[in-house]
């Protein structure tokens, strides 16, 4: 069986063993096996790919894989623009949209409270998720490595943290989403668009202590749910800075 010679950089090395972390190693491969399908078997997500260099020339996914290559492989960069010479980056979107599994419901909502556009279903299954990322072309977050590696997905991230906050601050920097943070411009319990409304247009929905209390507002245009800057907007608050610095 021939053999190759790897090394991934970066938080690529998140997927590896430790013995195989910050260096080079040899792997066996499979004849003329696509370079995407070594890359996989080795735990790492295709989407979590931006360039891939073998013998110093980037390659495609579709490259096979021949005896004695040297393969490097490099996540995405946050401070350099690779698409020119990168054959698997994939196009950029327009604007960023997520569909999350069902382990991270808590990340939706603090994209949501951001103002990212974050679909979320509890009861959401494997192939649906890949079918809503790839037809809708959204960045699918979970944390299922094995998700991923589904060829229907193109755009992707796996969450490493188990903390909320963490996660929120992971996805800000891997998309580098900082720029884009505009509170209170989504619903975060259906991820609707809040648009404002007259207080006399609601009063009649209003408890008595926030009508006396209260005059700006705003209401989901999907679930109808009013908002006001009361104890949420103040936990708001504290998590945009927390997130933030």
């Amino acid at each position: 069986m021939p053999h190759a010679f790897f090394r991934f950089y970066n938080s690529l090395n998140d997927f590896l063993p430790p013995d195989r972390q910050q260096k080079e190693f040899l792997r066996k491969i499979k004849d003329r096996g696509s370079i995407k399908d070594a890359i996989e078997a080795l735990g790492v997500p295709h989407p979590e790919v931006a360039l891939i260099l073998v013998n110093s020339e980037s390659v495609g996914f579709d490259y096979l894989v021949q005896e004695g290559d040297n393969i490097s492989v490099y996540p995405q960069f946050t401070s350099l623009e690779v698409s020119d010479v990168s054959l698997v980056q994939p196009e950029p979107l327009d604007e960023p949209r997520f569909v999350l599994d069902v382990h991270l419901g808590k990340l939706t909502t603090y994209l949501r409270l951001l103002g990212f556009d974050a679909l979320y279903c509890n009861d959401y299954e494997d192939d649906e998720l890949a079918h809503i990322s790839s037809e809708e072309k959204r960045i699918l977050l979970t944390q299922d490595r094995g998700l991923l590696k589904r060829s229907k997905v193109t755009y992707g991230y796996s969450v490493r943290s188990d903390n909320p906050e963490e996660q929120t601050v992971e996805v800000l920097q891997r998309f580098n989403l900082r720029n884009e943070i505009a509170p209170l411009q989504r619903c975060p319990r259906c991820n609707g668009e809040l648009e404002s409304v007259e207080k006399t247009a609601i009063e009649d929905q209003l408890p008595h202590y926030t009508r006396l209390s209260y005059n700006e507002f705003s209401q989901c245009q999907n679930c109808q749910q009013i908002y006001w800057k009361g104890a949420h907007y103040k936990r708001l608050q504290g998590l945009l800075k927390r997130v933030t610095e």
